[in-house]
């Protein structure tokens, strides 16, 4: 093998062990960190961040990709070393122009932020947030004046998520799903239902064990996954075989149980990931659209499906014999389904989800440019939240605070999960044309073709194609909103009509 190129992923795979320590400290942070941690945990996370940002920004990275020109000419396109170099390429490119410092200090203020947030959330208290929000705003500002060629600034932000889609691509998207998503919630949406049944009582051990009983059939396996208690669910691992999900539970509602479901979605993507990108930049999903249309996929695709309801609900059911012992399974298929605004974005159900992703992704458009104050966000936020949704917001808990992304700088993260939900429906119709038993299939609780087709033409391919590459080879098109308009329209207007 190409000398210069074994040195290359000698480097990279270094630097690849410093980002997966950093993903694991971060986990230990919001799961099992005493409270007092958070000053130094920030420091050793922006130690980390800066010696892996030097290491991969370093002339030496830049000189091996240059001596490498002839030697990936010389490869396949799709082959694993090709992929490699390309991404590695365009990563360094763009990394090299954020000073270290910057990059660790970035990490370190979201570190630090985050049990302000946190607390904060805890107590209505946006004030004691905003200090943390202005830096990480400021950072981010600082961060973007690093680039120069974009059409918009908040580009650059989008770039780091979703890597080559632009803003105006987003927006046009997100304006053809709000022209249509308003009149279809007029429409189907409903709240003089009695679903009063829907809190609980449901006792957390029995959410705890029907979650785990539900993703182990899409395929969680205990000897890679775990699954944790978090204030904010999310998925991390430090390899394909190190795959750690986060959820949190109430007496009051069965959300954790669409929880586990959609961290499990994320968690079967980074591990079925090919073994051999192990320790290498492609060892991830590709972006975070794709990888949200994962978890949306069977969170709602799957999770919500009748046919997923007519083999678990007996199961719930017997879980849960208080509050769902006399409730007939086409009552809880309704409920779980029911269109009604709500203050929590990931309590939403599918349709009104979409709006809050729209509402974040407009503000953060207008934070960057400077058009809203920071001071004056929870009042923009309430005024649009009232505008898109109907509801007044008692609470900045469920209002501007309710979410973590902002506390560690992630802007630019939110619009990715509505281009999920759309991807999630391209890719989903596109299974069910190749495997149209699969209805048939989750009615007996078999999920395995599903999962395994997934892996084979998604999962496995890891970074190595760009996302819109990557969409193509799984689908034959590029990001397209008619599709799951079409799913929404006929699943609710089913429902509706009913």
């Amino acid at each position: 093998m190409n000398e210069r190129f074994v040195e290359l992923k000698d480097r990279l795979a270094e630097i690849h062990d410093l980002r997966r320590a950093q993903e694991v400290l971060f986990w230990d942070q919001t799961v099992m960190m005493p409270p007092g941690g958070g000053p130094v945990r920030g420091a050793q996370l922006t130690t980390l961040d800066r010696i892996a940002h030097e290491r991969f920004i370093a002339p030496a990275i830049g000189k091996l990709l240059d001596e490498l020109g002839s030697f990936e000419d010389g490869l396949d396109y799709d082959s694993d070393d090709a992929s490699l170099i390309r991404t590695t390429r365009r990563d360094w490119d763009k990394a090299r122009r954020v000073p270290a410092d910057l990059a660790a200090e970035m990490v370190g203020a979201g570190a630090e932020a985050h049990d302000v947030w946190a607390k904060a959330r805890e107590e209505n208290d946006f004030a004691t947030f905003l200090p943390h929000l202005e830096r990480a705003l400021d950072l981010k500002r600082r961060y973007i004046e690093c680039f120069d060629g974009y059409d918009e600034p908040y580009d650059i932000l989008l770039d780091d998520y979703e890597p080559g889609m632009k803003t105006a691509e987003v927006r046009t998207v997100f304006d053809e799903l709000k022209t249509a998503l308003v009149p279809l919630i007029a429409e189907v949406a409903s709240s003089d239902e009695d679903d009063g049944f829907m809190k609980g009582p449901f006792p957390i051990d029995a959410q705890h064990e029907t979650s785990l009983r539900v993703i182990e059939r899409f395929g969680y396996d205990p000897q890679f996954f775990r699954l944790d208690l978090t204030v904010h669910p999310f998925a991390a691992s430090s390899g394909t075989q190190d795959i750690r999900l986060t959820t949190r539970y109430t007496d009051h509602d069965l959300t954790s149980i669409f929880t586990a479901m959609h961290e499990c979605g994320h968690g079967l993507y980074e591990h079925g990931v090919s073994q051999s990108l192990e320790r290498t930049p492609l060892c991830h999903g590709v972006s975070s659209a794709l990888h949200e249309s994962q978890s949306r996929m069977w969170e709602n695709i799957v999770g919500r499906s009748r046919p997923f309801w007519n083999y678990f609900y007996p199961q719930v059911q017997a879980a849960f014999p208080e509050a769902l012992g006399d409730v007939e399974q086409e009552r809880f298929y309704r409920a779980i389904n029911r269109v009604k605004p709500s203050y929590i974005r990931v309590d939403a159900d599918e349709a009104t989800y979409n709006l809050h992703i729209i509402l974040r992704f407009e503000l953060e458009q207008e934070l960057i440019a400077g058009t809203i104050a920071l001071k004056d966000l929870p009042e923009a936020w309430n005024a649009r939240f009232e505008e898109y949704l109907g509801i007044p917001l008692p609470s900045d808990t469920v209002g501007v605070l309710q979410d973590v992304h902002w506390s560690g700088g992630g802007f630019g993260y939110f619009p990715t999960y509505t281009l999920g939900n759309i991807i999630s429906v391209q890719i989903w119709e596109k299974v069910l044309s190749e495997i149209p038993t699969l209805p048939a299939q989750f009615e007996a609780g078999e999920f395995g073709e599903l999962h395994e087709w997934l892996r084979s033409n998604l999962y496995t391919l890891g970074r190595k194609f760009t996302p819109q590459e990557t969409l193509e080879r799984v689908v034959g098109s590029g990001i397209d909103a008619k599709p799951y308009i079409g799913y929404l329209r006929e699943k609710l207007g089913a429902l509706a009509a009913a």
